[in-house]
């Protein structure tokens, strides 16, 4: 098999991964508008019929004072990881990358290697001699992964760097926390809630919590609560200018790409959440909340909310994203896994990014510039 890559429109672009479970909303080309720091290039991986089977969205970003970039695929490409050799995919990539100048391609294969049920997470946590949940025995290990981690490094690529010590790496998530919906009725969904869960969500309703959704006015409200959340939990927020161009760039492609709801109690906005869609796979992709009146269960409320339109509106995944990977109790993010954990789902771990170094000495000084920051 002999494949082509070439930049496609934008048209082109959406009219293939429309539809596609593997596509993520990083992997559509209203993405590259939510990066201005980022050239964006829409590409298509062509047969010799001249048929688009394989796209994907590339970030460029220019390396100071030299025409050389850094080729990033964000959980992508969207090609058939699952099938046979990947050679005559990935080939094409970095030829058509060197030929735009990038010293090194980065992408985040959307390949799942374990999974681990609630159970099995709810009771790592209790475990005090599990310190991490690599290393606690999965429910389903997938063969294809190893076989595409293989692959990977005969072709030269190198895997990224593992993450820190909470679990999350410095691109994309490797440790994410999933809810199958295909073929499951919402009573099921919520039959699969734990307790805890399932009473937080009554005592929202008896509260008389009420969740809306929002629109781009409201994103300022979201903002104040995110702030606040970015203080507690010790990370660095994005700027408001970000959600709002978020908002109108992802919308303007798909009104149901990105949606934003609101919980109020007694006049007051407590919980504020985004949700993201491409194709039948649903994002919990930003929330925010206030440390005041948590007793009327906003949190619980908001996410019970947008699982529930999620599963109206025909998705098959409802992904809360990242987790930490730490079972320490001392840890931080720990109380975030035990609440994604009580839906019921499932943690998964993806295969990491990879890079493919295209020009060696630029690429290592790239590497050591990133470890300092």
């Amino acid at each position: 098999m002999t494949l082509r890559v070439e930049e496609i429109t934008r048209e082109q672009h959406l009219a293939f991964v429309d539809g596609r479970n593997a596509a993520s909303h990083m992997q559509v080309p209203s993405w590259g508008e939510v990066k201005p720091d980022w050239r964006a290039e829409s590409i298509g991986w062509f047969d010799d019929g001249g048929r688009i089977v394989g796209a994907g969205l590339v970030l460029y970003r220019p390396v100071p004072r030299l025409k050389r970039y850094l080729a990033y695929l964000p959980e992508g490409p969207v090609i058939p990881w699952h099938e046979g050799e990947l050679r005559p995919w990935l080939d094409p990539l970095v030829a058509h990358a060197k030929a735009r100048g990038a010293f090194t391609v980065r992408m985040g294969p959307p390949v799942i290697a374990r999974r681990w049920e609630a159970p099995t997470v709810k009771d790592a946590i209790a475990d005090p001699a599990a310190g991490r949940l690599r290393d606690v025995e999965a429910d389903v290990t997938e063969p294809r992964a190893a076989e595409v981690v293989e692959q990977l490094r005969r072709l030269g690529w190198q895997q990224g760097a593992d993450g820190d010590a909470d679990g999350f790496s410095a691109g994309q998530p490797r440790y994410v926390f999933q809810v199958p919906f295909a073929g499951r009725s919402l009573e099921e969904i919520r039959g699969g809630l734990n307790q805890q869960w399932r009473r937080n969500i009554k005592k929202a309703e008896k509260a008389g919590v009420k969740v809306v959704e929002g629109g781009l006015d409201d994103l300022p409200v979201f903002y104040e609560l995110y702030r606040e959340t970015a203080e507690r939990d010790r990370f660095i927020p994005r700027p408001l200018g970000y959600f709002q161009r978020m908002w109108t760039a992802l919308r303007a492609e798909d009104p149901d790409r990105m949606r934003l709801y609101l919980a109020h109690h007694d006049g007051e906005v407590l919980s504020a959440a985004t949700m993201l869609t491409v194709g039948t796979h649903v994002w919990y992709s930003y929330g925010a909340s206030t440390s005041r009146r948590r007793e009327v269960q906003p949190n619980n409320a908001i996410q019970w909310r947008m699982m529930s339109d999620a599963h109206e509106r025909g998705a098959a995944v409802y992904d809360l994203r990242g987790i930490t990977d730490t079972l320490d109790e001392g840890n931080h993010l720990l109380g975030l896994l035990r609440f994604k954990a009580g839906t019921g789902g499932r943690a998964a771990e993806y295969i990491g990014e990879w890079d493919y170094p295209v020009g060696k000495l630029l690429h290592k000084a790239f590497g050591l510039y990133m470890s300092r920051r």
